[in-house]
């Protein structure tokens, strides 16, 4: 099987990357976006035509939530318009879309987790075009994978993880805010997810939620990863419910994982266990 990788530099793409080592029977092709501009519509058709690709796994996405507010137009352009043009694309060469969507789709105005049946109603312009991007793919294609996931953070690229551990070599004192309940979210656990969607050529098409079990405030995922890498005796940590942003952000984003353990029978950490995983191997 052929299987395109967009935005290979990002965390998510470098995790395929990774594990994609341990799958000899997919062959890989990583693009970033100078290597093929999804905004291009004739460029991937040339691409798709050259290349036989067999599922297309769409990490590349414009993830700068603040900036979007300033720049909606080129949130748009990549979470909404470059994403109709794949979709567009792997219709026309009988392609499968494995397409990364957010839980900022959601307003985040309730206590429960979000299903894949609950409407979303972006509170944002990050997650307004990446709603556009999931409503192109609907109405164009049949054969794709939508999967929202939350709080992505890896050993890999910029994420809040990374910070912490950066930070705490040289800051003694945080204050993090608990504004915001979700999940955090290993990256490499979304990959593995990914390809054993790949793997069992799985017919099960539609949207799913997939992140790490349990729930936390960023002021939770900040002192256990602290407490993880034995950082967190010496650094005072502080609480706060007072983080201003640019951006509106939902104050519950937590998504149900339900449907994708059913439907694929995934075994899924909780997302204290996934990092202790990372931070300890």
């Amino acid at each position: 099987m052929k299987v395109l990788v967009t935005g290979s530099n990002g965390q998510l793409g470098k995790c395929i990357r990774l594990l994609g080592k341990n799958h000899p029977k997919i062959d890989f092709f990583f693009n970033t976006s100078q290597d093929l501009d999804i905004t291009k519509k004739n460029v991937l058709e040339d691409y798709f035509l050259r290349n036989n690709i067999d599922y297309v796994i769409n990490c590349a996405a414009y993830t700068n939530v603040e900036q979007s507010e300033k720049e909606p137009e080129k949130a748009m352009l990549v979470n909404g318009l470059a994403v109709k043009n794949i979709a567009e694309v792997c219709l026309k060469y009988d392609v499968i879309l494995i397409h990364i969507s957010t839980d900022y789709v959601f307003d985040g105005n309730t206590d429960i987790p979000y299903t894949e049946e609950n409407v979303p109603k972006p509170i944002n312009e990050y997650g307004k075009s990446k709603l556009y991007g999931e409503k192109y793919i609907q109405e164009i294609q049949e054969k794709y994978f939508i999967i929202r996931t939350s709080w992505l953070y890896s050993q890999f690229g910029k994420n809040f993880y990374k910070t912490i551990l950066e930070k705490s070599n040289t800051q003694q004192k945080f204050t993090i805010t608990t504004a915001e309940k979700g999940t955090p979210t290993n990256a490499n656990d979304l990959a593995s997810f990914l390809l054993g969607i790949i793997e069992e050529r799985s017919a099960n098409y539609g949207i799913y939620h997939f992140s790490n079990l349990g729930e936390a405030t960023w002021f939770d995922f900040a002192k256990e990863i602290l407490r993880l890498s034995k950082k967190l005796e010496g650094i005072k940590l502080e609480k706060t419910d007072n983080y201003p942003t640019f951006a509106k952000r939902p104050e519950y984003s937590v998504l149900s994982k339900e449907k994708a353990i059913k439907k694929f029978d995934a075994k899924i950490l909780t997302w204290q266990e996934s990092l202790k995983e990372l931070t300890t191997n």
